[in-house]
C-alpha cells in the first residue's frame, strides 16, 4: 500500500491546527505558563558541567552536579578546586561547588551578584538572564571587561 504524502497532510493540517488553538488558549488563559524561572539543571556552554539552578531564599543558588572529566588526569583523583586562592578550600571537590554567589532578583527575569570561576579561582560581578525557558545567560564582569556564556537547559 502506497502512502500519499499530500493527502497525508492535508488530513493531518485540521488535527494539527486544532491542537495548536487548544494550546494557545490554555497559554492565553494561564493555565499553561511558559516557564520564567532559571531552577532546574543546565549545561554550560562548552558542555563540560552540569550545573543546578535552585532558590536559596531571595537569592538564587547554582552548584555544578556534573563534569565531563570528573577524574584529574595529573593525579587520577576527582577534580578539585585547586585554583582557589584559599589554600584550605582547594581540597574541596569541583562536585558540589557552588558557582552563585548573593545572586539576587534584578528585574523579572534577571539576577545580579557574583559567580565563582573554578578555572582561575576568582569570583566577579555577575548577571545570570534567563532569555527563554530553554536558554540562561551567564555574565560576568572585572571591572569593565565582561563575558558571557549561554547555557542550555538539561535534563537533571
Amino acid at each position: 500500500m502506497r502512502i500519499d504524502p499530500v493527502r497525508t497532510a492535508i488530513y493531518a493540517l485540521p488535527v494539527i491546527l486544532a491542537i495548536t488553538l487548544v494550546l494557545a488558549r490554555d497559554v492565553a488563559a494561564g493555565r499553561i505558563k511558559p516557564r520564567t524561572d532559571p531552577f532546574g539543571a543546565w549545561l554550560t556552554q562548552a558542555g563540560d558541567a552540569k550545573v543546578v539552578v535552585k532558590p536559596c531564599g531571595a537569592a538564587i543558588c547554582g552548584k555544578i552536579v556534573w563534569l565531563k572529566q570528573p577524574i584529574d588526569s595529573a593525579t587520577g583523583k576527582p577534580q578539585t578546586d585547586d585554583k582557589n586562592p584559599d589554600p584550605s578550600l582547594r581540597t574541596h571537590r569541583i562536585v558540589g561547588l557552588q558557582l552563585f554567589l548573593d545572586m539576587l532578583p534584578s528585574t523579572s527575569n534577571s539576577w545580579s551578584g557574583r559567580v565563582y570561576n573554578a578555572d582561575d579561582g576568582k569570583s566577579y560581578d555577575s548577571t545570570v538572564i534567563l532569555l527563554d525557558a530553554a536558554r540562561l545567560e551567564v555574565r560576568g564582569c572585572a571591572g569593565s571587561l565582561c563575558g558571557s556564556e549561554i547555557w542550555t537547559r538539561a535534563a537533571r
